[in-house]
């Protein structure tokens, strides 16, 4: 038995390829002038006057990053490699160390982020169990004149503030230490969901 070919035949229409630029130009034509003599609410296009008139950033937009700090100041973080790992840039560098805090395992001795090779992607955010790195900050990154400048290390992190209403529910992600009267477990199940609407587990 042998193998048919079945093909599309090419009408005459599409063979003078005329009609085709002739709608394609049709097109071009409509959005033009509907752009120049329609209303704005009716515009396909709206003209911004940059930079006399800049274009607000959307709720989700993406931004710089930054580390939520804790009631005393210190990041979040737990030093767990999630957003390092998570990372498809490599551009998140830690360097974990051990604490004296009984309630925390590990902290990061150096947090550093190259801005310069994150792809905006968000996946160290949605990695991080202790929704300890944000995006939220509603800013991007400035130019620069050296490389180096783009890293920024944890006191930076620390420094860049998120917007307001994304900070109502920060505070400490570390359960309170044991009563006397209690069993001396910490609780680290005991999450906060801030918000990034995730549940910190340290």
């Amino acid at each position: 038995m042998g193998i048919r070919k079945v093909g599309g035949r090419h009408g005459s229409k599409e063979e003078l390829y005329v009609p085709g630029i002739l709608e394609g130009l049709g097109a071009t034509v409509r959005h033009f002038f509907r752009n120049v003599l329609a209303p704005p609410e009716k515009k396909y296009i709206r003209t911004i006057q940059y930079p006399d008139v800049k274009v607000e950033y959307p709720h989700r937009f993406r931004g710089m990053h930054r580390l939520v700090p804790r009631e005393d100041g210190t990041p979040r973080c737990v030093a767990c490699f999630m957003c390092q790992t998570a990372c498809p840039a490599r551009c998140i560098h830690i360097v974990a160390g051990e604490t004296d805090d009984e309630r925390i395992e590990k902290f990061p001795v150096i947090f550093e982020i190259d801005e310069l090779r994150c792809v905006v992607c968000g996946l160290c955010v949605e990695a991080c169990p202790c929704d300890a790195i944000r995006m939220d900050t509603g800013i991007h990154p400035k130019p620069v004149f050296q490389r180096k400048d783009a890293d920024f290390g944890k006191a930076d992190l620390l420094a860049i503030l998120g917007r307001e209403e994304t900070q109502a529910g920060e505070r400490s992600n570390v359960a309170p230490p044991p009563s006397a009267a209690g069993t001396g477990r910490v609780d680290r199940a005991e999450g906060d969901r801030g918000a990034g609407g995730r549940t910190g587990g340290y």
